[in-house]
């Protein structure tokens, strides 16, 4: 399969924040491909606080054909040369290879830009998630509660 990431445009990034499909993506994903609201908003957010545009991006992960399978991006610049990325997947294109593409993509994009540790949060029962990053050398370094209250398991690559 034929992947690609491409960033928002700063116009669908408005449309997403607003929580709509942007003019020219309908049809072309289906349920939960698109990125939530409120990361399409902390893009939009961050880019007007003048961060770079690498850091600021929210990327979709396309298909050959266009179809629009999910979204990923980082969650804010590196800080002590360490970086948080995101990602999800469209529940139909879930298993076959997707998200693996995209956090490879971001590792790659990451580590070429300086950055020298990447961080996944993941919830413990996203075993497909966890799947991924192990494949991707990521290591489990603990657990921490996060923003939502939520106990998260925290990965890295690189150094």
């Amino acid at each position: 399969m034929q992947l690609s990431l491409r960033p928002l445009a700063l116009g669908e990034l408005a449309a997403l924040a607003a929580s709509r499909v942007p003019a020219g993506m309908e049809g072309r994903a289906q349920q939960g491909a698109l990125p939530p609201a409120f990361v399409a908003q902390r893009a939009l957010d961050r880019i007007a606080h003048g961060g770079p545009e690498i850091w600021c991006a929210t990327f979709l992960i396309l298909r050959g054909d266009g179809e629009i399978l999910g979204g990923c991006g980082f969650k804010g610049e590196p800080s002590d040369g360490r970086v948080e990325i995101a990602y999800g997947v469209a529940p139909a294109h879930r298993r076959q290879g997707v998200a693996f593409f995209a956090v490879q993509a971001m590792l790659e994009l990451a580590f070429s830009s300086g950055v020298r540790e990447v961080i996944a949060e993941i919830l413990p029962e996203n075993h497909a998630s966890i799947a991924v990053v192990r494949k991707l050398d990521f290591r489990f370094i603990g657990s921490r509660v996060d923003g939502d209250g939520e106990v998260v398991g925290v990965w890295v690559a690189g150094s």
